[in-house]
């Protein structure tokens, strides 16, 4: 609960699903996507956890299909053999936003799901994604695009589910060095700038962004990292994505975290969080006192 709203900003790409139609979602409905090689028990046991309505739509992601559209940015070995981790995604009246939560999932973090998901042009919804072990992710991030698709009735184009793919991976590299939370804010950062202030016109222009945003952020990026980033907002720029959608989900975002904040759980975490400081801070005293 508390990670899914503190730290909102961040990822996934999908596949397009055209054989079913779900034109006619609506709010509270629910598609499951379960991974092709989950045996019959790990099935029921997720479904359970994913409190799937009877009757909700299912899906199956396999591992081929993890291949066809990870296997140009992540190593092989990072994909595996087997489509394992499931999601269930709700719709959510309009201007909810977005939502993520994981379990069991250790390569793919909450954010980075969600800077995806937002590139992808998903938007209000809930997202739960889990495994009945720990794995790296990427057949729920596969799985989520093509329930999205079913939902909408839209397909996303194939060249949007790439970049989104590529946004996911280059997070995911970056937060190897810089730490995953830094690189899904840096990440949100930039597409915020850019939602507010328009996409930037020249590769220099790009550059001093990025480089703003970073040191912003107290992150240093090597150069090798900066021309990454900045390859991948030059696609993002051919793409033509809608930045308005995409600062309204960040914005949305921004709300839920200042919403926790002021509510009475918010005040109570925060309330733990000074007290924890204090005890810790009194225990250092006591160890160089020898408790006197």
């Amino acid at each position: 609960m508390l990670k899914k709203l503190i730290l909102p900003f961040i990822l996934a790409t999908l596949l397009a699903f055209p054989s079913v139609s779900f034109a006619d979602a609506v709010v509270g409905d629910t598609i499951i996507t379960l991974g092709e090689n989950l045996t019959p028990k790990q099935k029921e046991d997720l479904l359970s956890e994913m409190n799937a309505p009877e009757g909700s739509q299912q899906i199956t992601v396999s591992n081929q299909e993890e291949h066809k559209y990870l296997g140009d940015y992540i190593p092989k070995a990072t994909i595996g053999t087997k489509a394992i981790s499931s999601s269930a995604i709700t719709i959510e009246k309009k201007g909810s936003g977005l939502e993520v939560k994981t379990n069991n999932i250790n390569w793919v973090t909450d954010e980075m799901y969600l800077n995806a998901l937002m590139t992808a042009g998903v938007k209000d919804a809930t997202i739960y994604v889990t495994a009945p072990f720990e794995v790296s992710g990427t057949a729920a991030l596969t799985g989520l695009l093509k329930a999205y698709e079913i939902t909408s009735d839209k397909a996303i184009p194939e060249e949007v589910k790439q970049v989104a793919n590529e946004e996911l991976v280059t997070t995911a590299k970056l937060g190897d060095k810089v730490g995953e939370e830094n690189a899904s804010a840096l990440m949100a950062k930039i597409k915020d700038e850019i939602a507010q202030n328009g996409v930037p016109e020249t590769d220099a222009d790009l550059r001093a962004l990025i480089e703003k945003c970073a040191k912003d952020l107290n992150i240093t990026l090597t150069e090798e990292q900066l021309n990454s980033l900045i390859d991948l907002f030059n696609k993002m720029k051919d793409i033509n994505i809608d930045w308005n959608q995409v600062g309204d989900q960040l914005d949305k975002a921004k709300d839920k975290i200042s919403n926790f904040l002021n509510s009475e759980e918010g005040q109570s975490f925060l309330q733990q969080v000074k007290e924890f400081f204090i005890a810790l801070w009194n225990a250092i005293i006591s160890f160089f006192t020898g408790g006197k």
